[in-house]
């Protein structure tokens, strides 16, 4: 378990000035990102020293050149105004293909070539060929394993959370937490009914899920999401917005969420009753929510946790972790979310810890404050995980016992 209790000021002041220049440079991202992504295979697997035959260098130049045209009009197609469910699996697909395949084409394209080079093995060209069927049978095994790992049913992960202020009425509660299921472009009933059946048998008594439900308006995407209302939980099922939620018209899945039978908590709370004792369980809109323009949306957590009892223990559900500091700072005891996917495909995870302070599991933030950050459900855009698996999340909470009497 991570502790952050103990970042010196000096040190994030001094980070302060690069994460700007990361952030800076993040705005330019969309537009070379795509030459990148093509051109640097491009480059590696068929002009360094390979000399194929002619039609073999013209054919596999004219993929690479179809694939940087081809993304990025079909990504504007699909997720553009004119919202093309077919164009945006093309476009979705062909960035993950162009992400793994630029991955080891940097990676095998150094690393193998210097040890063939050390090793002496073979002519200049036998070593670049090498590495060409090396980048090609690497990114079509991480493809299709990836492939596989996005479109199966989650592997539960379980674990126990301890909160020292948790009464003892409490202990041993049962916390499903869901998040990330972005319904979307590829139809995904069956799997949504087959997750939600998963969480039904974990029998908890709270079922949470933390934003970005799908990609999509609420009715355009309303027969993958009916499956949630078939959750089952003994005291209650909540959920948060997402940032996603604030691309697709975010009411309309608080109102659909509300009718399949999910309590939305927008900066509100609910009290969790057993045995005597009692846990506050808050949320808040995702912190996108503001700046989306829609009425009445925004992070609010003072809002979330007025009129309750200040001595209770606090469960909160917020979409990104980065809104841990503002719940360490109201003393928020867990905070559950979702967001980073576990940076989804290898090794993406460096652009997301960029913006958010924790990729994955269980962190400590303060003296009191623990952070949840699921992996994710599903996956957004392109349909692979690569060493970044799914999960649906079951976390036991514990109080802490009463010390030993003399």
């Amino acid at each position: 378990m991570t502790d952050t209790s103990d970042t010196r000021p000096a040190d994030s002041e001094a980070r302060a000035p690069r994460r700007s220049r990361l952030h800076h440079l993040m705005r330019y991202l969309p537009l070379i990102a795509p030459v990148l992504l093509w051109a640097v295979p491009c480059w590696v697997l068929l002009y360094t020293g390979q000399h194929w035959p002619v039609p073999v260098t013209s054919a596999g130049t004219a993929l690479f050149v179809l694939g940087l045209g081809g993304m990025p009009l079909a990504m504007v197609r699909g997720h553009g105004r004119r919202q093309q469910d077919r164009a945006a699996i093309v476009g979705d697909t062909l960035l993950g293909i162009s992400w793994v395949l630029f991955t080891w084409s940097v990676l095998l394209g150094v690393v193998l070539r210097l040890a063939l080079t050390v090793a002496g093995a073979g002519t200049g060209q036998d070593r670049a060929r090498i590495v060409t069927w090396a980048v090609l049978g690497t990114t079509a095994a991480l493809l299709a394993w990836g492939h596989t790992e996005a479109r199966r049913v989650p592997r539960v992960r379980r674990l126990d959370v301890r909160l020292p202020r948790l009464g003892a009425g409490l202990d041993g509660l049962r916390v499903a937490l869901i998040t990330d299921t972005h319904y979307g472009p590829l139809d995904r009933t069956r799997w949504s009914a087959r997750v939600c059946e998963t969480v039904n048998a974990l029998e908890a008594d709270l079922v949470c899920h933390t934003g970005d439900i799908a990609d999509g308006t609420a009715e355009r995407r309303r027969a993958q999401a009916l499956p949630l209302g078939t959750v089952r939980a003994t005291r209650a099922r909540v959920y948060v917005t997402g940032n996603h939620e604030y691309y697709s018209e975010a009411q309309g899945w608080v109102d659909l969420m509300d009718e399949l039978g999910w309590e939305p908590l927008r900066n509100r709370h609910v009290l969790l009753e057993r045995g005597g004792d009692t846990l506050v369980v808050a949320g808040v809109d995702d912190v996108t929510a503001e700046s989306s323009g829609l009425a009445g949306h925004r992070a609010h957590l003072a809002g979330a946790l007025n009129g309750a009892d200040p001595d209770l223990p606090v469960l909160l559900l917020a979409h990104q972790p980065k809104f841990v500091d503002r719940a360490a700072a109201a003393g928020v005891d867990l905070q559950l979310s979702g967001h980073t996917h576990g940076g989804q495909i290898w090794p993406f995870h460096h652009l997301v810890r960029i913006d958010q302070p924790v990729l994955a599991g269980l962190s400590r933030h303060g003296t009191r404050t623990l952070l949840y950050t699921s992996r994710g459900t599903g996956f957004w855009g392109p349909p692979f995980r690569v060493l970044a698996p799914s999960e649906i999340t079951l976390l036991v909470l514990r109080s802490t016992p009463p010390p030993a009497s003399a």
